[in-house]
């Protein structure tokens, strides 16, 4: 009989313990997988806070640019005053959505001011200018990157959050999926058409 109790203590204690060792492993997995989804947005807040760097240093380019061609371009003053326009909806944008698409609407803008200062030769040959248009097209490289790493943070978040069991801590945290920065407009999604 004694050896019975022992037997039947063994099993409880036993017992006992995977179920403590498997809430114990639930509880890691919880925090683990918490603490990764903190650290999964802090990755994506600084790479929009880095595009939002670039687009500060674009900001600022643009005036310079705009007063530039003013003296070249007096009755281009409509394009000149919508890239005005376009800056300053995009400095004012204050949610990841909303400066998406005033950047979009800005990087159209630039376009058209583009398209004017093809228009005047001597223009390109000014020194200041062409100095500006070189700061202008790094900014605009380095941009395009920090976009790239930025919606690569962006897949992992929303395909993690998405992704079971994981998205059972998602939905606790209340994480939502998060929007990419896209292509500015349909017409670049489209196949370049080259004639001669």
């Amino acid at each position: 009989m004694n050896l019975l109790l022992s037997t039947g203590a063994i099993v409880g204690i036993v017992i006992g313990a995977i179920a403590l060792l498997l809430v114990i492993v639930i509880v890691c997995w919880v925090i683990s997988a918490r603490n990764s989804f903190v650290r999964m947005e802090n990755q994506y807040e600084e790479a929009f806070h880095n595009i939002d760097i670039y687009l500060k240093k674009r900001y600022d380019l643009i005036p310079n640019l705009v007063e530039t061609v003013k003296g070249y371009a007096k009755h281009e003053s409509g394009t000149l005053e919508s890239v005005i326009a376009a800056r300053s909806k995009a400095q004012s944008a204050s949610t990841p959505a909303e400066k998406i698409e005033a950047n979009a609407e800005l990087t159209q803008t630039m376009r058209n001011f583009n398209m004017v200062m093809e228009r005047y030769p001597e223009l390109k040959a000014n020194t200041n200018f062409l100095d500006l248009q070189n700061q202008l097209k790094n900014i605009e490289y380095e941009l395009a990157n920090v976009r790239k790493y930025y919606n690569a943070t962006i897949k992992q978040f929303n395909t993690k959050i998405r992704t079971f069991p994981a998205s059972i801590i998602a939905g606790v945290m209340k994480l939502e999926k998060q929007p990419y920065f896209e292509l500015d407009s349909a017409e670049e999604r489209q196949n370049v058409k080259v004639s001669f």
